[in-house]
């Protein structure tokens, strides 16, 4: 049954209006992805990944972590938007800031997995790690995604150093990250 055959035989609670019904309702029946990381710049090793979790997942959130003890290449607002202008025509894609602990966005905004890529072993042990210590503390589950061989070698720093040092860094990353 549909939710809008649904909704026609439903007498609401006093308490429950149709609108918060429907939005439990898709809540309920959403799965939601957070894709956490400082992006700094979004690579195509990261684009990849999205791309792919969007195939997965009804809504795949991209989370913009934010760390005051740490230094970025590029501020807050530009990697927003790289990220936003790289996803412009995706509607399952929704870029946001945040602080604190990713399992807290995640039950702020509903989702109910954590999406992350896997380039090398190294980042397998690395992730896994992290990956138990949230399921210790929530019912959030983590997806791995393994970068594309094409991609595996790509990471923010290595773009971020060839950037320093003036180098081609437009095949490394996706077309809306351009340094003027």
């Amino acid at each position: 049954m549909n939710i809008k055959n649904y909704l026609n035989n439903y007498s609401f609670p006093a308490h429950l209006t149709e609108r918060s019904f429907v939005e439990a309702y898709k809540t309920k029946r959403m799965k939601t992805a957070v894709f956490p990381g400082s992006f700094d710049p979004i690579t195509l090793g990261h684009y990849d990944i999205i791309k792919r979790g969007v195939s997965l997942f009804d809504k795949v959130i991209v989370a913009i972590g934010v760390n005051a003890e740490k230094k970025y290449m590029f501020p807050l607002e530009e990697r927003l938007r790289f990220i936003q202008e790289a996803f412009a025509t995706e509607p399952k894609v929704e870029v946001i800031t945040y602080e604190g602990l990713t399992i807290d966005l995640c039950r702020k905004v509903g989702a109910g997995f954590i999406l992350r890529g896997l380039r090398n072993p190294a980042d397998f042990e690395f992730e896994k790690a992290i990956a138990h210590t949230n399921r210790q503390l929530s019912k959030i589950e983590t997806v791995f995604l393994l970068t594309a061989a094409s991609t595996s070698y790509i990471s923010s720093s290595i773009v971020r150093d060839v950037l320093r040092h003036g180098g081609d860094y437009t095949i490394l990353v996706p077309d809306s990250v351009r340094v003027k």
